[in-house]
């Protein structure tokens, strides 16, 4: 791509060419001449208006000299050759025909059309013309749209004549010479100004210039040439920051990948979990089998015990005693049954207490993984004010070599940050893996407790259909006395089962009480995560104002900002209202966003210009604050 300021030195060159062949054929054709001189005139109104503004240094009005020639100069080349056009009041010569085919050629055209027709006070075609070349060079379009129109000759034939300006080649020099005007901000009121009566007479007596003047032209022209290798020199530094952001786009997609993978896994583990408790299904069902066969053989025992009975009938002696014996340890066994009971229902109320305490846990770990991902949003931030920083370069030569030191350092200081950044993420993962652990051991006591809580209840219950038979057996024995030692040889039994059942019990309770430790050992380890993880939000937060220090010492270096461009800009930053044309669009020296004028209606001087120059309103009070801050 070509500057403005290269297409017009390229357009300054062309033109001395064309002078050159146009006095050669001035004695020929005065048309000829008439285009040669206009072309003279345009790139000397071009030329002076493109310095006076570069020392101007701000916006221009409509009562600017220079500018108000230029349109003078615009609006005599547009009308050289024009055709005469007979009407009910005569002939006329409209420039408003041609411009109005711009809408046609361009669609973006159509909003200036649409709004020279909406003004109320131009009444001829003239004047609409006039307001519409303000505000189009207000566009920074005009270039643009004249280029459109010369292009297409085979409508311009209709309102110009063959040896017309706009028809040769003068025309083409001309639309390249207005490229270099994109430089230039101007601010013109087309409201109040009388554009229908004003008369177009050039005022050569400012393109008149002396020694002195050549001089000094020629000084600005080396300090535009060296304000243009400053400007390809920092878009080379541009190009080259962009890449870096490319490379390290590149790394996050990589860690997304990653993250899909470890999702993948987290799916694969879930799937194995499922395989698991379908296998813990299909051994429950064994252990119902079993249990039913067991019951069986008891009732083939039961049998037997029948068989005995009818052979001890005989026998009573003693069994008095026998029968006191039985009862003494049958009130043991209750006894030792209220205790079990009593032992199981503090083991349920701990079950109770295990899985309120496993709801706390999942609650922490899902806080956790909330500041996790707030943590990744700070990260990207940390991210994207690193990218805008590396954005924000304009200087000039001298400084740009007092500058690349302090440059350095920043970078620096930002590897050093990305460095801790890393750190960061790889201690969130290894909380992550901590995390993961905790909810498997948690699932595996909740898995254990249960089943032993179950063989616990069908223990129960298998006591209690035990208790009721021997409460039959006992009345019975009461009226059968011959039974009573095979009664008691059952009895016997029971109390050796229930010995044993005793000690399974303890058995539980020193598993309870490693639970319990477990337990204690993985709140320790929570609250050790807790604790790095708000030293990692402590050190995240000490970073991100350590960029926004860094942040404002570049600003400060740099001396500028970057301005936003016209095209990108719909509507007002602060009030959100769309732009128009009573609306006007407004730079912030300071942040370079775009601004109405009611947000913007504010001067104060800047460091890069000791002149009041237009803030808007939150740079104001910025900047109002930080003077304060500075006097105190």
């Amino acid at each position: 791509m070509y500057s403005p300021q290269s297409l017009h030195r390229w357009g300054i060159t062309h033109s001395e060419s064309l002078e050159r062949l146009a006095y050669s054929q001035a004695t020929r054709d005065p048309m000829a001449m008439e285009r040669a001189n206009l072309l003279n005139m345009a790139k000397l109104s071009i030329k002076g208006l493109i310095e006076s503004a570069l020392s101007f240094g701000r916006t221009l009005d409509s009562d600017y000299p220079p500018l108000q020639q230029f349109f003078v100069v615009m609006e005599h080349c547009l009308k050289h050759g024009l055709k005469v056009k007979k009407s009910f009041l005569g002939f006329n010569k409209s420039l408003w025909g041609p411009l109005e085919l711009v809408e046609k050629l361009c669609p973006e055209a159509a909003e200036i059309s649409a709004s020279v027709r909406d003004l109320p006070g131009l009444k001829t075609p003239l004047g609409r013309a006039r307001a519409w070349l303000r505000l189009a060079l207000m566009q920074k379009r005009l270039a643009d749209y004249l280029r459109l129109l010369i292009t297409r000759k085979d409508l311009l034939s209709d309102f110009y004549e063959d040896s017309a300006l706009m028809l040769e080649e003068e025309g083409a020099v001309i639309v390249g010479l207005l490229v270099g005007l994109n430089v230039i901000d101007a601010n013109l009121c087309v409201k109040g100004e009388d554009l229908d009566s004003q008369v177009g007479v050039i005022d050569f007596s400012m393109y008149l210039k002396n020694d002195i003047d050549d001089y000094r032209s020629e000084e600005r022209n080396s300090q535009i040439a060296s304000i243009l290798d400053q400007k390809n020199y920092v878009e080379e530094l541009n190009r080259q920051l962009n890449s870096t952001v490319h490379g390290l786009q590149s790394r996050v997609d990589s860690l997304e990948k990653s993250n899909s993978k470890l999702i993948e896994e987290l799916a694969i583990a879930k799937n194995n979990i499922i395989k698991l408790q379908e296998e813990n299904q299909q051994l429950r069902s064994e252990n119902n089998l079993i249990l039913l066969k067991a019951q069986q053989h008891l009732e083939v025992a039961q049998g037997d015990v029948s068989l005995e009975r009818d052979a001890y009938k005989q026998s009573r002696q003693g069994l008095d005693e026998m029968y006191n014996e039985a009862r003494r340890q049958l009130k043991e066994e209750c006894q030792l049954r209220q205790d079990v009971e009593n032992e199981l229902v503090a083991q349920v109320s701990m079950k109770q207490e295990m899985e309120l305490a496993m709801k706390l846990l999942e609650k922490d770990i899902h806080e956790k993984q909330d500041t996790l991902i707030g943590l990744r949003h700070q990260l990207d931030e940390v991210k994207a004010i690193n990218v805008e920083m590396y954005q924000k370069m304009q200087s000039s030569d001298e400084e740009m070599k007092k500058k690349n030191n302090v440059i350095s350092r920043l970078e620096e200081k930002t590897n050093q940050i990305t460095a801790t950044m890393k750190q960061l993420e790889q201690r969130l993962q290894e909380a992550e893996r901590h995390r993961t652990s905790a909810e498997d051991g948690s699932r595996r006591f909740k898995l254990d407790f249960a089943k032993k809580a179950d063989s616990l209840q069908r223990q129960i219950e298998h006591r209690e259909k035990q208790l009721q038979q021997l409460e039959t057996d006992l009345k019975i024995e009461r009226e059968w006395r011959q039974t009573l030692q095979n009664d008691l040889h059952r009895e016997r039994e029971t109390v050796s089962q229930l010995s044993t059942e005793a000690l399974q019990i303890n058995g539980l309770k020193k598993e309870f009480h490693r639970l319990q430790d477990e337990n204690l050992q993985l709140k320790t380890v929570c609250e050790d995560q807790e604790q790095a993880l708000e030293e990692l939000g402590s050190k995240l937060s000490e970073s991100k104002l350590k960029i926004e220090d860094i942040k404002e010492a570049n600003k400060a270096l740099q001396g500028g900002q970057v301005w936003l461009k016209d095209k990108e800009a719909t509507h007002c930053k602060l009030c959100e209202k769309e732009f128009s044309i009573s609306r006007r669009k407004h730079h912030c020296r300071n942040c370079g966003e775009i601004f109405c004028n009611s947000c913007s209606d504010n001067e104060l001087p800047l460091p890069a210009s000791p002149k009041p120059v237009r803030v808007c309103d939150t740079c104001h009070a910025l900047l109002l604050q930080r003077c304060s801050s500075n006097a105190t």
